[in-house]
């Protein structure tokens, strides 16, 4: 049998990116990213969208071991359809790693949660369910506000492009967020036991119109 290696030393990279910063906006505390233009420009920072999390905000206290801050929790929890229910132990082929543990020498996460949350009977958790009952979440609010990187701007621009079918209002609201999942055009991934989870839309009409997992 092969030698298993040592236990493995965990770590992340942290800290800001050179030449720009981490910001957040409006009252959901959307994150973004501004970064900051050669000074001859006399242009103001440029706002871009931001999926780094808070790796890359040094206000963050980054604890690999204790997980990352669970933001959506309240609005999941407020919403009064879940419930928490007594989760099973973790089990060596959950890792599908090599050795006798089958943990290829990566220790556990030390922080699982042990009462994960579910849906209460009878209710339907998902955006969509919430979207076509009428319902504007907080997570369909942040999305809105993460759409809307620059478009005040290019405003005053008339559009000449071909649309190819698809209806990118000038403004994006949460009511047409919501419109666009309620009528299955677009998804936003919020799987209620992931909280730290910074809600994104995937749609032909918001910016990230693919998601792919590759590898």
């Amino acid at each position: 049998m092969a030698d298993l290696p040592a236990r493995t030393e965990i770590g992340v990279t942290t800290g800001p990116i050179r030449g720009s910063r981490k910001i957040h906006v409006g009252r959901l505390q959307v994150a973004m990213r501004a970064i900051d233009l050669e000074p001859s420009s006399g242009e103001p920072p440029l706002n871009v969208y931001d999926t780094s999390g808070p790796y890359t905000d040094p206000a963050a206290v980054i604890d690999i071991a204790a997980g990352l801050p669970a933001r959506r929790r309240e609005w999941i929890v407020a919403r009064g359809d879940v419930e928490s229910y007594d989760g099973r132990e973790t089990r060596p082929e959950d890792n599908g790693l090599s050795g006798p543990d089958r943990s290829a020498g990566v220790p556990q996460f030390p922080n699982v949660v042990k009462r994960p949350l579910r849906a209460r009977a009878g209710a339907n958790v998902s955006q969509m369910h919430y979207a076509r009952r009428g319902i504007i979440t907080p997570e369909m609010e942040y999305v809105a506000t993460r759409e809307n990187l620059g478009r005040e701007m290019l405003r005053e621009y008339a559009r000449d492009g071909e649309s190819f079918g698809a209806a990118i209002p000038d403004y994006v609201t949460p009511e047409f967020v919501r419109d666009e999942v309620a009528r299955g055009r677009a998804i936003i991934p919020s799987n209620i036991n992931h909280p730290e989870s910074e809600p994104m839309a995937i749609g032909r009409n918001f910016l990230v119109k693919i998601n792919a997992n590759i590898g």
